[in-house]
């Protein structure tokens, strides 16, 4: 099984599909550190992350922690598909023996 070799489209598919899974499961802390940072000091309107990402939820809904992530899908999706693709192409090159 560690001999055969996964074909580059299946890879590529493979890359884009983890990116999108990283940013869905990323995106929300991102956008409460944000959030979070982004506040004045005189007016705090979230004590913590957690407390960010409930009022997230009850102002805008589940979904609006989504809110803005196309972009970044639409960005990290082809990134992780080739830096992942090219890794494996290079780890697989550079470990045969010669």
């Amino acid at each position: 099984m560690a001999d055969k070799q996964i074909s580059l489209p299946a890879k590529l598919i493979n890359g884009g599909i983890a990116g999108l899974i990283g940013v869905t499961c990323v995106f929300p802390i991102d956008l409460a550190k944000t959030r979070l940072q982004n506040q004045q000091n005189g007016q705090r309107l979230y004590t913590s992350m957690s407390d960010c990402l409930i009022k997230t939820v009850r102002s805008e809904g589940y979904f609006g922690m989504y809110r803005g992530a196309a972009v970044n899908l639409t960005l990290v999706t082809p990134e992780k598909a080739i830096k992942l693709a090219a890794n494996d192409f290079f780890r697989y090159q550079l470990s045969k023996d010669g």
